[in-house]
């Protein structure tokens, strides 16, 4: 027995080794505060990727379809501390799960309000934070908007944190909350010392009133409250007062900061990405640049005082969202280390700014774009353009350019297209309809960047999809609702703008096979130097039906993940697939299969049994695609 008992010993030791020095715990929804989803893991590489197989698979059992609203979206990226896995599902569960074998150790529910009609009902993230003594702490965000922080090794709430474990951020809004599904927590708050920082996500198009976007941070021992921002400045001596014209700063709500906040905590600051103000497609009552939405804002963190500011857009007339995280890396120029910060929007443009004082390193160009030619509103006359990078996608197209599989398709994309105002991108909404491109999921969306600093690389996914937009006047919006309900030939999304002259509609264009009208890729996989701004490749990523050609791709909601191995991982497509992908040279390595769709991002880390894993949410894009609902988290290894 000598020679097994010395066998179990070692393999003990190798554990205990491999859990406090190379494991290489993801403690944070981006893998580090930064954001930039980078693993220093390489026993998965580029040689033996194709040897992947499914290690476990764990489903939440929280598939739930409300009725009469929209379907909750499994989008979580897990945690992996204190060798365990812990991730949030849409209604407001926690689970903890053994890393090794997917088993459940605890589940934590938070009782939301199920049927509330969330407008974004997804969780895509957990934020946890170890005090000298006691037990590691997971918070939670719920969609309901409730944090809540938890006993990593119980699930059970954190009695001396806010109210029982629970703080209310529906309590304390400048405008509050009148219709309680507008109002949620979508994205992991961020922690920074003592501090936990929580944006929020803020239904479009409701009215201008809107719920406020306070950014509010809170002591993350007590839950106290410790300070709040708004983006929207209500002292009229405030820096950016004078973007608000006619007294609206005071009614009006969002430009909220719904995706993730990223952290430099060796400079104590927080970077808050912003969206539109309330409501999206008309700014008439909100005239003038309306800052600080569609932002970056950089806040002391212990202060909540403003550092800098970018705007990406002025007057959001798009509902161009700066959805994706702020990105933290170093980056080299004339021969000095520059502390940077990439910034995403959904107008496809990406913005490297100097991070310690938000001065765009590659240059920015105002423009002249388009008139509006809508009574009450006022466009903004110039936009900001990167001089580099490049736009990541299309950002003009005339009827000319409409694309169809057959004759048929081409032709209708074509008499459609040419109905609509379109001069390219901020093109303002039209009462006949406007081309909208990129359309409303961008561009970017809140997948994001992925950083590896030994090859320079940004590496993110691009959709490259049009949409049309038309302004209602209110009496014949009231009409359409009264004899059609919330839709027109099935493929229209319909939205009041209470407060304005207008309602809105918009909708996605395509086909009668239900085809974009823009030429494919539909969805491409782009690396761009970060010390140079230029793209390094380009290539198709994952597939809109398994019946088209690879080289048509698909759109995408999730982010790309990095490792040593010299491997980009990637999921988020309408096809039930991850892929991985030489980060050197865009080439696709392997796809492994999933249950049905993922709508997330992927993570990585090395158990206690020595083994890397790759670890991913599926649940679908339902109602798009035609993959099933899931609740699926799925663990590879080699």
């Amino acid at each position: 027995m000598a020679l097994p008992t010395r066998l179990v010993c070692f393999t003990l030791l190798s554990a205990l080794a491999i859990s406090s020095a190379d494991r290489d715990e993801w403690a944070t929804y981006g893998h580090d505060p930064g954001g930039q989803r980078f693993s220093p893991l390489a026993q998965i590489d580029r040689t033996n990727v194709g040897r992947l197989k499914v290690a476990w698979t764990f489903r939440t059992g929280d598939i739930y379809t409300p009725p009469h609203a929209k379907l909750p979206a499994f989008e979580s990226t897990p945690l992996f501390v204190d060798n365990t896995l812990f991730l949030p599902t849409p209604v407001g569960r926690v689970i903890a799960l053994n890393p090794t074998t997917g088993t459940q150790l605890w589940a934590f529910d938070a009782h939301i309000k199920k049927d509330a009609g969330y407008g974004d009902y997804a969780a895509r993230g957990l934020s946890t934070w170890k005090p000298k003594d006691g037990p590691r702490r997971i918070y939670v965000a719920t969609i309901d908007a409730h944090l809540i922080a938890l006993d990593s090794t119980s699930g059970k709430p954190i009695p001396d944190f806010g109210d029982n474990g629970v703080v209310d951020l529906r309590i304390g809004l400048r405008i509050p909350i009148k219709r309680f599904g507008d109002y949620e927590e979508t994205s992991a708050p961020a922690i920074v010392g003592e501090h936990i920082i929580v944006g929020s996500a803020i239904a479009d198009n409701g009215s201008v009133s809107q719920p406020s976007g306070e950014v509010r941070a809170y002591n993350v021992k007590t839950g106290k409250l410790e300070w709040t921002w708004d983006p929207i400045p209500q002292d009229a001596k405030a820096v950016g007062a004078d973007s608000w014209q006619n007294g609206s700063a005071a009614k009006t709500g969002a430009a909220n900061a719904w995706s993730t906040i990223a952290v430099d905590t060796a400079r104590n600051l927080v970077f808050v990405p912003t969206g539109s103000a309330s409501p999206d497609y008309y700014g008439g009552e909100r005239l003038g640049d309306n800052l600080f939405a569609n932002s970056v804002v950089a806040l002391k963190a212990d202060t909540g005082e403003r550092v800098w500011h970018f705007q990406t857009v002025h007057h959001d007339l798009w509902d161009y969202d700066v959805a994706t995280s702020p990105l933290l890396f170093d980056l080299k120029r004339n021969g000095t280390m520059i502390p940077a910060i990439a910034i995403g929007s959904k107008t496809g443009n990406i913005f490297i700014l100097n991070r310690e004082t938000g001065v765009p390193i590659f240059g920015v160009e105002e423009r002249s774009v388009p008139k509006s030619d809508v009574p009450g509103e006022v466009a903004s006359a110039t936009q900001p353009f990167p001089t580099k990078p490049a736009p990541i996608t299309q950002q003009k197209m005339t009827a000319d350019d409409a694309w169809g599989i057959d004759d048929v398709d081409r032709k209708w994309c074509r008499d459609e297209m040419s109905k609509l105002r379109t001069e390219g991108i901020f093109t303002p909404p039209s009462l006949g309809g406007t081309l909208a491109i990129p359309g409303n999921i961008g561009g970017m969306n809140w997948g994001g960047f992925a950083y590896d600093a030994a090859h320079d690389l940004l590496v993110l996914p691009s959709n490259h999809f049009a949409a049309e937009v038309r302004l209602i006047p209110r009496n014949e919006y009231n009409d359409i609702m009264s004899s059609k309900g919330r839709s027109l030939d099935g493929d229209w999304e319909l939205a009041p703008q209470r407060g304005t002259p207008y309602g809105m509609m918009r909708r996605f264009l395509l086909s009668p096979k239900h085809l974009p009208c823009t030429a494919p890729p539909w969805g491409t996989l782009i690396a761009i130097q970060g010390s140079t701004g230029d793209k390094k490749w380009e290539v198709p990523l994952g597939r809109l039906s398994s019946k088209l050609p690879d080289a048509f791709g698909s759109i995408s909601l999730g982010g790309p993940m990095i490792t040593a191995g010299g491997l980009v991982f990637v999921a988020g497509t309408l096809d039930p697939a991850i892929y991985a992908f030489d980060v050197e040279t865009g080439r696709q390595l392997w796809r492994g299969e999933l249950p049905t769709s993922a709508r997330s991002t992927p993570m990585t880390f090395r158990g206690p049994d020595g083994k890397q894993y790759l670890v991913i949410s599926a649940g679908s894009h339902q109602p798009a695609g035609d993959q099933p609902l899931g609740d699926y988290v799925v663990a590879f290894t080699l």
